[in-house]
């Protein structure tokens, strides 16, 4: 039991359970967790389907989520929770592979550091797949640092299998490769003559070759003079050579598994990020923040990772090629095309965090975990706010459970509901329906929904004044807070409202506006 209790990678994963697991249902599902919950509820035919026209580079995970659903329900808890066990998965890991490559109490620090971070928090509260592709990026790691190592073809089948899980979940952390790239050639490099005795696996700060006199979790001298170019211990006083042969080899199973996602992708590329803006200059300074959801905690770990950098020599390589290649290709990607958003680059966080646990090693424990609760409280008004909205800027709430409460108070047997715009971003109609689930009054217009279109919308009648003709009440969900409802819809749908019913009542909501329509006459 004691043995448990000393594993590194204890704290950091019981850390972030426990402070991701603190009102993981209390926000209400926003527009991408609608998009997951759409496809994830749909047949699996229709989910198959769907992976040919949108979304088919996040098809793997609704495709885990469809199962999910079907066995755990579809509540915002039971949404999000698979993302808080892959969050406290990646804290583990990452306090594991701190502890391999930069020492046990880096590793401590960085993993507990990567816990209390509100945009930790943020992701492992979402039912999207950013927290797997932390949990993967990380895993993937770990085996090449295992690989590069001691070479085999386990070990590198298990990397392999680890970089086409990180495909699948989102294709964008595949710019993780040109890190491991970078490290793996540093590793043919030609080993320096020095020798050095084979590593001893049974001393628990072997990964980072410290010595008594050396701070904890910094590497002491004997790593800094024989340490491998990665900053990974040397087996038998030399670095494998040709790890890039095993390398490359590693790939090819993966790039197998991943081509026709990445084929069926690079299809949708257009419809898909179509609403991202080119890359500025001025995003990469608002990274740090965007990525840890508090420009303060942003700002403290940049610090303190940029403080690792200069303190860990060699031993920081790996992370550090982990933090910065990936941002840098998808920021000159993002200069030239839609690829820019922040979200995408969450896995990057955890190598930050594992640097930042090396500049903390050079201190006493006791001060080490002063700045880590340091970060926990200054990040904690935006873990307060996360928990009300996942929507950015926080104040600007869709409200869609304040509004099927509305029409669910209201609604009377024969009612109808319209919703306006159904072709966009917002979702105003995936988010009543889930909502009210069976309890929603039948969708007047919908011709063909969003099953059959293989996306997130609906086709809707081209005559709405006949489509119309029966209903007696109307209720109304319109974008925005809008003072006359009925006017803001346009075309001939909101003709067909104006000439035939009459405004009873308004009911504004947070992002939107819930109407009450009677039949004039």
């Amino acid at each position: 039991m004691l043995g448990w209790l000393r594993a590194v990678w204890l704290w950091p994963a019981a850390a972030a359970l426990t402070v991701t697991g603190v009102g993981i249902g209390s926000a209400q599902p926003w527009r991408d967790e609608l998009a997951t919950w759409s496809a994830a509820t749909r047949p699996l035919g229709d989910l198959t389907r769907m992976a040919g026209t949108i979304d088919a580079a996040t098809w793997p995970y609704y495709l885990f989520m469809h199962g999910w659903v079907a066995l755990c329900g579809d509540s915002p808890t039971a949404l999000r929770l698979p993302s808080a066990l892959a969050m406290a998965g990646t804290a583990g890991l990452a306090a594991t592979l701190g502890a391999r490559l930069l020492g046990r109490r880096a590793g401590l620090a960085g993993g507990l550091l990567f816990a209390v971070l509100p945009g930790t928090s943020r992701y492992a509260q979402e039912s999207r797949p950013y927290a797997f592709v932390a949990l993967f990026a990380v895993l993937a790691t770990l085996l090449l640092a295992r690989a590069l190592e001691r070479p085999g073809w386990r070990r590198w089948a298990g990397y392999a299998a680890a970089v086409a899980a990180l495909g699948l979940a989102h294709l964008v952390a595949l710019t993780l490769l040109a890190a491991h790239a970078a490290v793996v050639l540093a590793a043919d490099r030609p080993a320096r003559r020095t020798t050095r005795p084979t590593v001893n696996r049974d001393t628990p700060d072997t990964a980072s070759g410290t010595t008594d006199g050396d701070p904890p979790g910094v590497p002491g001298p004997a790593a800094r003079r024989a340490g491998g170019p990665a900053g990974l211990p040397r087996i038998a006083g030399r670095w494998p050579r040709r790890a890039s042969w095993g390398w490359l080899l590693a790939l090819l199973p993966a790039a197998v598994v991943l081509a026709p996602l990445v084929l069926l992708a690079a299809g949708q590329r257009g419809r898909q990020l179509d609403w991202v803006d080119p890359a500025r200059p001025a995003d990469l300074a608002a990274l740090p923040g965007a990525l840890a959801q508090s420009g303060a905690v942003g700002g403290l770990l940049l610090g303190l990772a940029a403080l690792g950098v200069a303190r860990s020599g060699r031993a920081g390589l790996l992370p550090a090629a982990c933090l910065v290649l990936p941002v840098a290709l998808v920021f000159l990607a993002g200069l030239a095309g839609p690829l820019w958003v922040p979200r995408y680059l969450f896995f990057a966080v955890p190598f930050a965090c594992l640097l930042a646990g090396a500049a903390l090693a050079t201190v006493a424990l006791p001060a080490a975990l002063a700045v880590v609760l340091l970060a926990g409280l200054l990040g904690l008004p935006d873990q307060v706010a996360l928990r009300r909205s996942h929507e950015w800027p926080r104040g600007a709430l869709v409200d869609y459970r304040g509004a099927a409460r509305v029409v669910d108070a209201g609604r009377r047997p024969g009612d109808v509901i319209v919703f306006s715009p159904r072709d966009g971003w917002l979702f105003t109609d995936l988010g009543i329906g889930y909502h009210l689930g069976d309890r929603q009054p039948p969708d007047a217009l919908a011709v063909r929904g969003r099953d059959a279109r293989g996306d997130y919308w609906t086709d809707e009648c081209p005559a709405p004044a006949a489509c119309l003709a029966g209903a007696r009440r109307v209720w109304l969900v319109v974008a925005g807070r809008q003072a006359d409802p009925a006017d803001a819809v346009p075309g001939a749908k909101g003709a067909a409202l104006r000439d035939g019913f009459a405004v009873e009542r308004v009911w504004p909501r947070p992002g939107l506006t819930v109407a009450l329509l009677s039949r004039r006459g």
